[in-house]
């Protein structure tokens, strides 16, 4: 990957295949304006950075109905839905708010009826037609994969998205889910700290025609070299219950960012670019999604092409940060019941 630019204009943004779709490789997460980590930034806020990456030529917005309880779908839908015509609009069910006596809380349902009234409330928080590419965003294990995506699949044929996936899956899944209809792309998590996807999934994607999208391609701020100290996080982020964050966990972690930060340079970019660029190396039907809340972080990953990787960097940060060099898993007992990616034994 190489970028330069001609009188400070940026190269156009590399782009790859998502799904039907051709799209920009990195895209943006929107997940963070409203959700996960900390206060929500300010609607203003929220608005000029979703502008400022469609004008950078983002063309691949990514949300859910679970981000901000759809806040985050009706935040996309006010400042992009003018722009529509210029974007792929990703979008998730299965997974949302319900409101409770002591307020709201998040559940994973992905009953047939429950997926199609949840795209009904998508399609009007985002003032939209119709929704490109819509995810489950879990499997429920409680409804036969078949079920999910068969409803997901009735909503295709009634115009009201135009290409189904499937997020923290495993090989098995995506293989039953694209035996009912084509899977145009499967969401996880996937960095240099995090790999479970190599174990099956990202194959299994080439394999079926899929695309693999990955969120959290900064391993959640850790890979930028400017993630606040752990004891720093709003008492809100989700960081704080994941194993990989704790106190003890965080320590061992930070010990490996002066090597690969001395990998960064030898790229001749920053550590969140190099993070970006490990990552689409992996395949050309690899894309990634970063989130940030700040124009210039945004900038600064949609540089990501200035990375120089050659095969012997890469090679030497596949050896520093891996599955068994970082210490914590990616997420606490309850939580990873309820994903189906697979695991490192």
């Amino acid at each position: 990957m190489h970028e330069s630019g001609v009188n400070g204009v940026p190269t156009p943004l590399e782009r790859r295949r998502l799904g039907p779709f051709t799209v920009s490789a990195i895209g943006l997460g929107c997940m963070n304006l409203s959700h996960a980590y900390g206060a929500p930034v300010s609607s203003e806020a929220g608005a000029a950075l979703l502008l400022r990456a469609l004008d950078r030529g983002v063309s691949h917005f990514d949300t859910a109905a679970l981000y901000g309880f759809g806040a985050n779908e009706e935040l996309v839908g006010r400042v992009l839905g003018p722009q529509r015509s210029r974007f792929t609009l990703a979008s998730k069910c299965g997974m949302h708010g319900i409101e409770t006596p002591t307020g709201m809380r998040r559940v994973i349902d992905a009953r047939p009826e429950t997926l199609k009234a949840t795209c009904e409330a998508a399609l009007r928080r985002l003032r939209t037609d119709v929704i490109d590419l819509y995810y489950l965003h879990r499997w429920d294990k409680q409804v036969p994969i078949e079920d999910s995506v068969g409803a997901l699949a009735d909503l295709e044929r009634a115009g009201k998205i135009r290409s189904i996936g499937l997020s923290e899956v495993s090989a098995a899944t995506l293989r039953r889910a694209h035996a009912v209809h084509p899977i145009a792309a499967v969401q996880s998590e996937y960095s240099l700290c995090t790999r479970n996807a190599d174990i099956a999934v990202i194959d299994a994607c080439r394999e079926v025609g899929a695309s693999f999208v990955a969120f959290s391609p900064l391993a959640r701020g850790f890979l930028t070299g400017c993630m606040p100290d752990v004891a720093r996080l709003d008492a809100k982020d989700i960081r704080r219950s994941m194993p990989r964050f704790s106190a003890e966990n965080q320590a061992a972690n930070v010990r490996l960012l002066n090597d690969y930060s001395a990998l960064a340079r030898e790229a001749g970019c920053s550590p969140a670019q190099l993070a970006l660029a490990f990552v689409l190396r992996r395949g050309n039907h690899v894309l990634a999604i970063p989130g940030t809340t700040n124009i210039a972080h945004l900038e600064e990953n949609l540089s990501a092409g200035r990375a120089s990787l050659t095969d012997d960097i890469v090679e030497r940060l596949d050896t520093l940060i891996n599955q068994r060099t970082i210490a914590g898993d990616r997420y606490n007992a309850a939580t990873q019941a309820e994903i189906d990616t697979e695991n490192f034994t």
